[in-house]
């Protein structure tokens, strides 16, 4: 007769439900890498990448902390601060964008608006004041 297998509350497992050290993976990944040209880097780092890619995209610190498993999203914030300087001057050029589209022109009418590169999206300003 075969083994038996375990009930676990295991994520990942063996086939049989025992459990995996988690370095298998490391491993496993430094495998996959090495086969192919990327660059060389530890499976952890697609964690650190996944948060600067989400930060630089826009999604709420809060839900960052949340699939970090982060308690706190301050926590979050100081663990990736350096991305932040690229992103307040990206926030101020677009806050400036939208003021300037709300300020009446020489003609009277709001400035139309313009579009501002913020990470890998184009993001154009809407705002009340536009309908001045």
């Amino acid at each position: 007769m075969g083994k038996q297998s375990q009930d676990s509350d295991l994520v990942f497992c063996k086939p049989d439900g025992t459990y995996i050290h988690p370095d298998w993976f490391s491993q496993a990944f430094k495998r996959l890498v090495s086969a192919t040209p990327l660059p060389r880097i530890r499976l952890h780092d697609l964690r650190h990448t996944h948060a600067t890619i989400a930060l630089q995209a826009g999604v709420p610190i809060k839900v960052i902390a949340e699939r970090l498993g982060h308690e706190d999203p301050a926590f979050t914030m100081k663990q990736y601060a350096h991305v932040i300087p690229g992103m307040q001057a990206d926030a101020a050029r677009l806050i400036a964008s939208t003021v300037h589209a709300a300020t009446p022109s020489d003609t009277g009418k709001p400035h139309p608006p313009t579009r501002h590169r913020t990470g890998n999206q184009h993001v154009r300003p809407t705002s009340s004041l536009t309908q001045v």
